[in-house]
């Protein structure tokens, strides 16, 4: 049994953005059923649902230095489906609902070092400290700075998982400075320094053990100049001891068979008329024309530029000339959220557009669509393709980082494959391969096992976390 303490700023069901707090939230459950002690710290935010607050204990308070500042920490319990969890409380920092901030550098800053402090003072000493993100990559660089003098902090391993390379805590030195109370021998170019600046994830990076990220793909693409994001050199050195593991979903919230969001449960017995009824319901909910034959291509996203809208964007007439329907999810980008919502003014019978965000009907479109579209320009790990698959629903993807990892392209003549992938980051490549794929669909004895083999594909976390497990023996020998 390991003794693991994760630290992140979002962990679901508490607070999450996105996919780091999904991520967070479902590994610990699965490595504690693999018999680990797994506990996390996260911040205790103030849009933290009511029933959680109800269940947290007041365990201690202690004082945190910040620079010149002291500040209130105090240190709340939870215990969860096998996991323990501490929220950092101070109401000045993470009081408010907003999990980030135009202050982040002090609010994050401040959780760092409050992850390191209260370890003291838990009767819990961790065999590794995972930490994920940008937002605490400086917990590797205190330790190895400041508390590795203290005889209880000797022994401790860190682990350090990029989510998203492109998001890496860039600030001014003097103020990183201030705030960690470092002096200017960590600012050189092979520790924080970056162009000039200091970077928080590099830190993680270049101070962890190990280093891992999201999939087995991306790992291999961001050693390289096109996918580095500019840390590509550093990341190719620490090769021997980077790892890419793929995500999981949770198939307590994902699953056909017991989804209570959408209009009619199904398995793989009644597959193919459930989600026929699923998509005609969600027809009429939306205004569409109702029609249970028509290839509905759904889309639940970010609207922006990494998840390929601007070749979507440059291939919209084409797409709103075929014989489809479109029911796209999401917000982000003004163009592209206006872009849409013009074309559903045009084609309102082709094309849905809801500008927001719904959980509910992200369920409902996942178990309606027949195909669902993630053209990616680059993709860490995705979970939306694995979602789509778990309800049936074949993806067309690119063929980048956790995409290309967890879709198998079909295969006309040998019958293998759940989905549809192609590799050139352009609307020609992608509308081809999306003709192709509506062209199977019309032939119900090639479509019909497709849908099969995509809805037995298996992304439970049980298999990633053996995965991390093995990469936790490996580092503490």
């Amino acid at each position: 049994m390991r003794k693991i303490l994760m630290c992140s700023s979002e962990v679901s069901p508490f607070a999450k953005t996105g996919g780091l707090g999904d991520v967070v939230g479902a590994l610990p459950q699965a490595l504690s059923k693999l018999g680990h002690d797994v506990r996390v710290i996260l911040p205790k935010y103030g849009c933290i649902p009511e029933e959680y607050r109800q269940q947290m204990e007041f365990q201690f308070f202690i004082y945190v230095p910040l620079g010149w500042r002291r500040k209130y920490c105090g240190v709340f319990e939870l215990k969860k489906d096998g996991v323990t969890y501490y929220f950092i409380d101070n109401e000045y920092y993470f009081g408010d609902p907003y999990l980030y901030k135009w202050n982040d550098l002090e609010r994050f800053a401040f959780f760092d070092k409050a992850c390191l402090e209260i370890l003291r003072h838990l009767d819990f000493k961790p065999d590794i400290l995972h930490c994920h993100d940008w937002q605490t990559g400086m917990i590797p660089v205190l330790l190895n700075a400041y508390f590795v003098r203290d005889s209880f902090y000797q022994g401790i391993k860190t682990v350090f998982t990029i989510h998203n390379l492109r998001y890496q805590g860039i600030y001014s030195m003097d103020i990183v400075a201030d705030f960690f109370s470092l002096d200017q021998s960590f600012f050189t170019e092979d520790k924080l320094e970056f162009h000039g600046c200091a970077n928080l994830l590099k830190g993680g990076i270049v101070y962890s053990d190990y280093v891992t990220t999201v999939s087995p793909t991306y790992a291999e693409e961001i050693k390289t100049p096109l996918g580095g994001e500019k840390l590509d050199g550093l990341l190719f050195a620490r090769s021997q001891s980077l790892f890419g593991i793929i995500n999981g979903i949770d198939y307590n919230e994902y699953n056909p068979k017991t989804d209570s969001h959408i209009y009619e449960n199904y398995d793989l017995r009644n597959l193919f008329s459930k989600k026929k009824l699923n998509k005609i319901k969600l027809q009429e909910h939306l205004g569409l024309p109702i029609d249970g034959e028509k290839a509905m291509i759904g889309i639940v996203s970010r609207l922006v530029d990494q998840k390929g809208f601007d070749i979507i964007a440059e291939a919209m007439g084409e797409l709103m000339s075929m014989d489809i329907q479109l029911v796209v999810l999401g917000t982000g980008e003004a163009r592209y959220e206006e872009m849409f919502r013009q074309n559903a003014w045009y084609h309102p019978e082709k094309l849905s557009a809801n500008i927001m965000f719904s959980n509910d009907l992200a369920h409902k479109i996942y178990a309606a669509a027949d195909l669902f579209l993630m053209p990616s320009m680059f993709e860490p790990c995705g979970l939306s393709q694995m979602i789509a698959m778990a309800y049936g629903t074949v993806p067309v993807v690119r063929e980048t980082g956790g995409l290309k990892d967890s879709v198998q392209p079909f295969n006309e003549f040998t019958g293998e494959g759940n989905g549809f992938s192609f590799y050139p980051y352009s609307a020609h490549d992608m509308m081809f391969t999306l003709r192709m794929a509506l062209n199977f669909f019309a032939d119900k004895n090639i479509w019909n096992p497709l849908m099969k083999r995509a809805m037995k594909t298996d992304f439970s976390w049980e298999s990633s976390a053996k995965q991390y497990s093995a990469m936790y023996d490996s580092l503490l020998g």
